[in-house]
C-alpha cells in the first residue's frame, strides 16, 4: 500500500510487556498523548506557524467520481476521532475535545483554461501554499482537503493534516482507506470497513498509565547513561548560526543507484544488521568526516506501533531516537556496522519513552540556536509510495515540499526498485543548495567505497566525486616554467641587463644595479676571506637601509644563508635565536653591535666598510646551489618555541618567477619594502624587485613610519607596489595615491570591506603561505564590486606548488569542510633546524594516490607537504 513504513525493531524488543490496550469512558477530561503534548507546547510558544504540516499531495488519473471522493473522505473523519479533535486549554493545561463527524467540504478549483506548464506550475504553487497554511489547534480542524482539477480525467488531491494528529504512517492509512471506501461507494456497497476497536485518544489514556514509576525510570536511565557528555555536531557551514533559527527549509533530491543498495543489503546479510543500520553507519561517518568529530549524534523516528491495535489507527505515534555512534580509533566501515547495530538495538528496546521526557531527564545546556541532543536527522521509508488502480482511475502519492526545516539537515531515503531515492531538506539559514548537492554526492561516495570494502578504516573510505577530483587536479595544475636558480643569481642577472636602472632608493640615497651588486660583491670577498665557509649559517642584524641589502645579498653571494635578526626583538630573543642557529658571525651595524651576544662575532658593515672597499667588485665565484639553504627565518613562537625554517633557493627562485609575472614587476615598478627582514613577507619585496629591474624603496630608513608618514610615502615615493597586513590596511586611508597600482594583503586574513575600499582602480591581491613555505603558496585576486559570503579566499597555488586540504589522517576533503592546508612542490622549505622530530612530523611524504588527484606534469610521484593551520578553505 501506500503507508511510509519507517524500518522498525521487532516489537518484541521492548524492555518488559505492556497492559493491554482498552477503551476508556468518554466522559470527563482526555489527556492527550505525551508527543501531542510536546506539539501543542511547541504551537504556544510559536503560534501560526505550519512548521509541524503534515502535507500529501495525490494525483489521480481517469474518471472521478467527486462525490464518492468526499464521501470517503467524510467517512475516514467519522471512523477516527482523532480527525475530529481539537486542544483547547482548560486551566491553562492542553485538552482533548472529540467533536461530532462534521461535513467535510472539498472545495474544486478548476486549473483548466490555464496551458499546460502553467497548469502544472500553478498546481505546485497551490500545494506549496496549502502546505504552509498554519493550523489553530484549538478551534481546528486539523485536516484540509482541496481538489485541482487540471483536465477531464486528471485531477489533484492535496490534503494536509497537523502532525497533532497524525504521522507519516497515518498518512498511508487515509489513503488506503480512502481508496477501499471509494471503491465500495462507486459501486453502490457499503464501507467495507470494520469499525475500530480503539481509537487514538485510547492509546493515549494507555499512555500515561502505563509508562510511569518503574516502567518509565528502567527507560529514562539508559537513556541517561547512554547520552550523558554528549556534545553538538559541528559541521562546517555556509553561514554563522543565527541565535533564533528561522526554519526556513531548502529540499535537495538525489539517488543512489540499485547497485549500491544491493551492495549495502549483502553486506548487512553478512554482518546481521538492517538497511537502516548499514545507511546510519555511513552517514554517521560522513557526519565525523565533515565535522572531525568521533562522538555523533543522529534522530531517527520510529513509527512506536509495536501493538497490532495501533497499526490501522490514524494519530501522532511516532517517536524520535536519539542513536548515539562512537567512531573513536578509527574502525573499519565493518566494525562501525557492529556499533551501529548494538546502539540501534539498545535504542529500539527503549523507544517508548518519549523523546521530550529524554530531554527533560538529560537538560542539556540551553541553546535556542539549535535543537536539544542532535541536529540531524535520518529516516529510511522502506515501502516506497505504490500506484493504487480504483475503478477507472489511477491515484499515485507525489512528493510535496512544506518549505519548512525541522533540523539542521535531514535525510530521507526511499527504498525503490530504481535503488534509493533520497531526499535532504536543510535549513537556509546554515547552509546553500550547492553545498548540500555536495553532501550527497560525498554520501554515495563515502557508501560505494564501504561496499567494496568493509573492512576500510572509515578515514580511508573516500569522499570526493570523480568530478571533485577532476577538480581539484585542474586547480593544483600549476606546472610552469621556472629555470632553477640562486636568487642572488637572479639579482645578478637582472643587474646585467640594467645596470643603469635604480636599484635601490633610500630618503635622498639612489642605487644603481651595477653599484649595489659591486658593494654586494666586495662584502662577499671580505665574509669568504673572514672564513664564511660554503652553506654556513651568517647572522643578518641591520636596520632598515641601503647598507642591510648590501648586507643580504654579500651574505648570498659569499655562498652562505643569512638568518635575520630584528634589532628591536628583546634581548632575550636574540640570544636564543644566535644560540640555536650557532651563529658564528653576525653581519650587523656599529651601533647595534652592543644588543648582541658576545657569543657570535660582529662584522660592523657600516664602520668596516673602508677594509670592505678594497675588496674586488667582481662576481665571486658560486658556491652555493638551487638546492642549498637561502635563509633561516624564525617563526613568531606565537604556538610554542619559536623554530628556525630552512628555506633553499629553488623555492625563493621559483616564488620569484611567479611573483613577477603576478605582480607585473618590471623596470619602472617602485616596490615598497614594507616588512622587516626578521618576516619572510620581505623575501617577496626584495627579491621580486630586483630580480625584475624594479626599485625597491625603502622608505627614510628610520623604521617603521606611522600612519600619515606612510601614505606620504606611498605617494611621495610614487610607491606602485605595496604588500600590507589587513589590519594596517582598514587603518590606511586609501585615497591620493595615484601611482600605486597593485596592493597585495598578507599575514593576516582579509574582509571585502578591505578590497573595496583598496581595490577600486587597482589590483588587489590576498596571498596566504606559512614561514614552512617560501612566503606565499597562493594569491587570490579580489575585485571591489566581487560579492562573497565569509572572508576573502587565499586563491589558487602559485606556480608550481600544490595545496590540499587535508583531514587528521591525510585524506583529501571536499569544498567547504574544515581540515588542515598542505602546501607541496616547489615552494616547501627543507624542515626546521635542529628540530629533526618535529620536521618528521609537520614535512611529511603524501603518495598520489592518497590524495585522488594527479599531480602536474613533471611533478614527483609523491609531493612533499607542510601543514599550515586548521581553516575552512
Amino acid at each position: 500500500g501506500l503507508a511510509q513504513r519507517l524500518e522498525l525493531p521487532d516489537a518484541a524488543a521492548t524492555a518488559r510487556p505492556a497492559p493491554p490496550l482498552r477503551p476508556v469512558p468518554r466522559q470527563g477530561e482526555l489527556p492527550l498523548s505525551f508527543a501531542q503534548q510536546r506539539l501543542w507546547f511547541l504551537d504556544q510558544l510559536e503560534p501560526g506557524t505550519a512548521s509541524y504540516n503534515v502535507p500529501d499531495r495525490l494525483r489521480l488519473r481517469g474518471a472521478l467520481d467527486v462525490t464518492a471522493l468526499e464521501r470517503s473522505l467524510n467517512e475516514v473523519v467519522r471512523r477516527h476521532e482523532v480527525l475530529r479533535t481539537t486542544f483547547p486549554t482548560v486551566d491553562g493545561r492542553p485538552a482533548q475535545a472529540i467533536t461530532p463527524a462534521p461535513a467535510l467540504a472539498l472545495p474544486l478549483i478548476d486549473l483548466q483554461h490555464l496551458p499546460g506548464a502553467e497548469r502544472e506550475a500553478e498546481a505546485a504553487r497551490l500545494a506549496a501554499e496549502e502546505a504552509a497554511r498554519p493550523f489553530d489547534l484549538a478551534r481546528g480542524p486539523l485536516g484540509r482537503a482541496t481538489l485541482l482539477r487540471l483536465a477531464p480525467e486528471e485531477h489533484v488531491v492535496l490534503l494536509t493534516l497537523h502532525h497533532i494528529v497524525c504521522d507519516e504512517w497515518s498518512s498511508g492509512v487515509v489513503v488506503q482507506e480512502v481508496a477501499a471506501l471509494y471503491q465500495a461507494f462507486t459501486a453502490g456497497r457499503p464501507s467495507p470497513l470494520a469499525e475500530l476497536p480503539i481509537q487514538y485518544a485510547d492509546y493515549a489514556c494507555w499512555q500515561r498509565s502505563w509508562l510511569q514509576g518503574e516502567v518509565l525510570e528502567e527507560q529514562l536511565t539508559y537513556w541517561k547513561q547512554q547520552l550523558a557528555g554528549l556534545v553538538p555536531l559541528e559541521l562546517p557551514a555556509d553561514h554563522p548560526r543565527p541565535a533564533v533559527p528561522g526554519f526556513q527549509g531548502g529540499y535537495q533530491a538525489f539517488a543512489l543507484p540499485p547497485a549500491l543498495l544491493d551492495g549495502l543489503r549483502d553486506l548487512c546479510r553478512r554482518e546481521g544488521a538492517t538497511l537502516f543500520m548499514a545507511l546510519l553507519a555511513g552517514f554517521q561517518a560522513l557526519l565525523g568526516r565533515y565535522s572531525g568529530q568521533d562522538d555523533i549524534a543522529v534522530g531517527s523516528p520510529v513509527a512506536n506501533r509495536n501493538r497490532a491495535e495501533t497499526e490501522g489507527l490514524i494519530g501522532f505515534f511516532v517517536n524520535t531516537l536519539v542513536l548515539r555512534s562512537d567512531l573513536s580509533g578509527d574502525p573499519s566501515f565493518r566494525e562501525l556496522v557492529r556499533r551501529t547495530r548494538e546502539a540501534a538495538l539498545g535504542a529500539y528496546a527503549h523507544q517508548d519513552v518519549p523523546f521530550d521526557m529524554v530531554v527533560d531527564a538529560l537538560q542539556p545546556a540551553r541553546d535556542l540556536s539549535r535543537t536539544p541532543l542532535f541536529q540531524v536527522m535520518l529516516v529510511l521509508q522502506n515501502t516506497p509510495a505504490r500506484a493504487l488502480e480504483l475503478p477507472g482511475l489511477v491515484l499515485r502519492g507525489e512528493p510535496v515540499y512544506s518549505g519548512a526545516a525541522k533540523f539542521d539537515l535531514t535525510m530521507t531515503l526511499v527504498e525503490t526498485e530504481q535503488g534509493l531515492a533520497g531526499t535532504l531538506e536543510y535549513r537556509r539559514d546554515l547552509y546553500d543548495a550547492a553545498t548540500i548537492a555536495r553532501l550527497a554526492g560525498h554520501f554515495q561516495a563515502l557508501l560505494e567505497g564501504a561496499v567494496a570494502d568493509p573492512g576500510q578504516a572509515i578515514s580511508g573510505l573516500p569522499l570526493l566525486t570523480e568530478g571533485e577530483r577532476r577538480q581539484f587536479a585542474l586547480w593544483n595544475d600549476s606546472a610552469a616554467a621556472a629555470p632553477a636558480s640562486t636568487i642572488h643569481g637572479l639579482f645578478e642577472a637582472q643587474a646585467r641587463r640594467t645596470p643603469e636602472a635604480i636599484a635601490l632608493a633610500c630618503g635622498s640615497e639612489q642605487v644603481g644595479y651595477r653599484e649595489l651588486n659591486r658593494r654586494a660583491n666586495q662584502l662577499a670577498h671580505h665574509l669568504q676571506r673572514q672564513g664564511v665557509a660554503p652553506k654556513a649559517l651568517i647572522g643578518l642584524c641591520v636596520e632598515r637601509s641601503v647598507a642591510g641589502i648590501v648586507a643580504l645579498l654579500g651574505i648570498l653571494k659569499a655562498g652562505g644563508a643569512y638568518v635575520p635578526l630584528d634589532p628591536a626583538y628583546p634581548a632575550e630573543r636574540l640570544a636564543f635565536m644566535c644560540d640555536d642557529a650557532k651563529l658564528g658571525l653576525i653581519v650587523t651595524q656599529a651601533r647595534l653591535a652592543a644588543r648582541l651576544p658576545a657569543t657570535a662575532r660582529p662584522i660592523a658593515i657600516d664602520e668596516g666598510w673602508g677594509a670592505i672597499a678594497g675588496e674586488s667588485g667582481d662576481d665571486p665565484e658560486s658556491t652555493s646551489g638551487p638546492d642549498d639553504l637561502a635563509y633561516v627565518i624564525y617563526t613568531s613562537g606565537s604556538t610554542g618555541r619559536p623554530k628556525g625554517v630552512l628555506v633553499v633557493h629553488r623555492g625563493v627562485s621559483n616564488l620569484t618567477h611567479a611573483i613577477i609575472r603576478l605582480f607585473e614587476l618590471a623596470e619602472g615598478s617602485r616596490v615598497l619594502q614594507f616588512a622587516s627582514l626578521s618576516f619572510d613577507a620581505s623575501v617577496t619585496e626584495v627579491f621580486g624587485a630586483l630580480a625584475a629591474g624594479a626599485t625597491l624603496c625603502l622608505g627614510r630608513g628610520e623604521g617603521l613610519p606611522s600612519l600619515d608618514e606612510l601614505h606620504t610615502l606611498l605617494r611621495d615615493e610614487a610607491i606602485s607596489v605595496v604588500t600590507l597586513p589587513p589590519s594596517l590596511l582598514a587603518l590606511l586611508p586609501a585615497e591620493g595615491l595615484p601611482a600605486l597600482r597593485i596592493v597585495i594583503s598578507a599575514g593576516e586574513a582579509c574582509t571585502w570591506e578591505i578590497v573595496r575600499r583598496w581595490g577600486v582602480g587597482r589590483r588587489f591581491l590576498n596571498g596566504y603561505g606559512p614561514t614552512e613555505a617560501s612566503v606565499s603558496v597562493s594569491f587570490h585576486e579580489a575585485r571591489a564590486d566581487e560579492a562573497a559570503p565569509g572572508g576573502v579566499p587565499i586563491g589558487r597555488p602559485i606556480a608550481n606548488v600544490q595545496a590540499h586540504v587535508l583531514d587528521a589522517h591525510g585524506q583529501p576533503l571536499p569544498v567547504g569542510v574544515a581540515g588542515e592546508l598542505y602546501a607541496g612542490g616547489a615552494g616547501v622549505a627543507r624542515g626546521y633546524l635542529n628540530r629533526p622530530e618535529l620536521t618528521a612530523e609537520r614535512f611529511v611524504e603524501v603518495p598520489e594516490s592518497l590524495l585522488s588527484t594527479r599531480p602536474p606534469t613533471g611533478c614527483p610521484p609523491t609531493v612533499p607537504l607542510t601543514g599550515g593551520d586548521r581553516r575552512r578553505v
